[in-house]
């Protein structure tokens, strides 16, 4: 079936008022493609000016993380009701970075999921193996463990998107080929049929998300199961705007 093209911008932590002013501007003066879902995720700070110079249609914001509460004494959080105060409508959920780094266990981000959903955030629910996890073959087998943890509270899979990214693509420069990257996406999405649905699981888009570029974004447009990138470091250059082209 026909899937929406998604090409997702994880800004990480960097940006500044003036840098993100351009980052948007750039996008708000390019001819997107009009059947291409683009969403931005700068830094919590500037979310709101993300969303007050967005003039793209096809391009709406999102947070980088949200907890799973609503409010209260949680020093540092944001809670999906204040990304939606600001605007944003999706958000990034289990990250690498916040798995490995910040230490998120599986059932916290599946929680988080689960709450900003129910808070009316669509979510970029993000999975992906370690390189010894991909050494010791068990990519698929650590992509099942992290979905699993949404699905056994989730059963709307519809606001959902899967981003498959390996961690030892992340920041290094190595990238899956378009063909490991099918292979991997083909069997997220045979796993998803088990656990949501036939039907769910055809309409889920599936991201790849392991340093995408300007110069290898194209080669992953005829793989059935890419259904586009959630984008690092290059979201934040003028190449951001060729990999959203990049099906065409």
């Amino acid at each position: 079936m026909s899937r929406q093209f998604f090409v997702g911008g994880n800004f990480k932590m960097n940006g500044t008022k003036e840098s993100i002013t351009k980052i948007v501007d750039g996008l708000n003066k390019s001819d997107l493609p009009e059947n291409v879902e683009v969403v931005i995720a700068p830094p919590a700070p500037y979310l709101a000016l993300a969303v007050s110079e967005n003039k793209q249609k096809t391009v709406e914001v999102g947070a980088q993380n949200v907890f799973d509460k609503a409010s209260g004494a949680y020093t540092g959080e944001i809670s999906p009701e204040q990304v939606k105060d600001l605007g944003a409508k999706w958000t990034l959920t289990g990250h690498s970075e916040r798995r490995t780094i910040i230490k998120e266990s599986d059932d916290f981000i599946a929680a988080k999921t689960k709450f900003a959903l129910e808070q009316g955030l669509k979510v970029i629910l993000c999975i992906g193996e370690t390189l010894d996890e991909r050494k010791a073959n068990v990519t698929l087998d650590v992509c099942a463990r992290q979905l699993d943890a949404v699905s056994k509270i989730v059963s709307d899979w519809s606001n959902i998107v899967v981003a498959y990214e390996p961690v030892w693509a992340i920041g290094t420069g190595l990238a899956a080929t378009p063909d490991d990257a099918q292979e991997t996406h083909k069997g997220i999405r045979a796993h998803l049929e088990k656990t949501i649905g036939a039907d769910q699981a055809k309409k889920v888009r599936i991201l790849y998300g392991g340093s995408v570029n300007g110069k290898n974004a194209g080669e992953f447009k005829d793989k059935p199961d890419v259904d586009g990138f959630l984008v690092g470091g290059a979201s934040l250059k003028p190449e951001f705007v060729d990999i959203i082209k990049s099906r065409l």
